[in-house]
């Protein structure tokens, strides 16, 4: 059987996903669709609307066969770390070829701009330290770093949000030398930052924004999504009594920061520079997650870097946590969060070249990537009343999802 893998976070899972999985199987001829999907926490800093599960359950209705947890140490940091973990993941389970959707939709483009950056490596290398050291963010760094090898606008925007992820895999794959075919489909009816629905295939940030603007799945925000989406959105809110959203998490956050000593801040993951005097003084006048952010951020921390930030800080993840784990290869585990027949017969049909372990609860033997992942859930699960909270942590020790096909 052929695999296509697809690297993902259905926050929450629309109509734009369904058209990729579609074109996706389309482009790979892959008789299995395994998407590897981030946790409780994302790429942009930011806690998923509803949990991984019910995330899952969508995907696997609509057209995924196996969904894999990006690990928490992976899913919440930079594109190139988040393309390391996802990608090695996806190798590691067997793929065939992986596609993204991006801006750009030309695989051609982004595998000259690979040959670009290794014959000019040093001088990149060289132009992003300098950008870094005149006080500017990685992506613009980034930017300027790019233009200075040749690698302009006009072939291939590195400053839009999926070219960048899709660049990141790209270079991932050709750096390790994986026999994993990288394909691209381009990004159709909207962009990635789009925040006004205008059509049915509408950006995840335009739902999110028309959800937690009327409290409320509107009539709007339901048909830019399958029915199943829907519904997973209605059950988990049922159960939680609540969707998530940064706000819900301005108490948490505040106390851990108020009751931190610079010294425990600094130890932080993502923390440098003396950004943990500026946390806690901004910490005693600001009302809200984004009053706070706004009065931190700089040219260098951005919003999302300041996001990720505070992910690590609500879950407590150290920086030697991350530094021990972050370039392990391969991957030390695999964690299936939901399955199909299909899926399920590939896995049968490949589990004999599959070299790390397949896990598919809770270890009780946990890897250190392992308790990190629990903090994450903890963390995520925390702002729900006692019962839901148990309910839905309760998930994490069960077996994965089944859907029947």
């Amino acid at each position: 059987m052929k695999a296509c893998g697809l690297i993902v976070e259905y926050n929450p899972f629309h109509n734009g996903h369904r058209y990729h999985i579609e074109k996706a199987k389309e482009a790979s001829k892959a008789d299995c669709m395994i998407a590897i999907m981030s946790g409780s926490f994302l790429q942009r800093g930011e806690p998923a609307i509803i949990d991984k599960f019910h995330r899952a359950k969508a995907a696997l209705e609509a057209g995924v066969d196996i969904v894999l947890e990006l690990p928490f140490v992976y899913a919440v940091q930079n594109s190139d770390i988040f393309a390391n973990g996802a990608v090695k993941s996806l190798h590691e389970i067997g793929v065939n070829s992986i596609c993204f959707g991006s801006e750009s939709g030309n695989i051609s483009f982004f595998l000259h701009a690979y040959e670009k950056y290794k014959e000019k490596e040093p001088f990149y290398k060289e132009t992003l330290r300098k950008m870094l050291d005149q006080g500017l963010s990685f992506p613009e760094a980034s930017r300027y770093a790019y233009e200075s090898i040749g690698l302009t606008a006009n072939e291939i925007d590195l400053s839009q949000p999926n070219n960048i992820l899709g660049y990141s895999y790209v270079k991932t794959i050709l750096d390790n030398q994986f026999q994993v075919e990288p394909l691209t489909i381009k990004r159709t009816k909207n962009n990635y930052h789009d925040e006004e629905i205008t059509n049915p295939i509408a950006s995840a940030t335009s739902i999110r924004k028309e959800i937690f603007t009327n409290r409320r799945i509107t009539e709007k925000v339901s048909i830019t999504m399958p029915e199943g989406t829907n519904q997973q959105l209605k059950t988990y809110k049922e159960k939680s009594t609540t969707l998530h959203e940064w706000e819900g998490y301005f108490p948490l956050l505040h106390y851990r920061v108020m009751t931190m000593s610079h010294e425990e801040l600094a130890g932080i993951h993502g923390i440098n520079e003396g950004l943990e005097y500026r946390i806690k003084k901004t910490a005693k006048q600001a009302t809200s997650i984004n009053e706070w952010i706004e009065m931190i951020k700089t040219k260098r921390y951005t919003r999302t870097r300041l996001q990720r930030i505070f992910v690590h800080i609500l879950t407590n993840t150290k920086k030697n946590d991350i530094e021990k784990l972050i370039n392990k290869t391969p991957v030390p585990y695999i964690r299936i969060l939901g399955i199909t027949k299909t899926g399920q017969n590939y896995l049968n049909m490949n589990k004999k070249t599959i070299d790390v372990p397949l896990l598919f609860r809770f270890n009780r033997n946990p890897h250190p990537m392992m308790e990190l992942e629990e903090n994450a859930s903890n963390a995520y699960y925390s702002i729900l009343p006692p019962h839901s909270r148990k309910m839905l942590f309760k998930q994490e020790l069960g077996s994965p999802i089944i859907v029947k096909e």
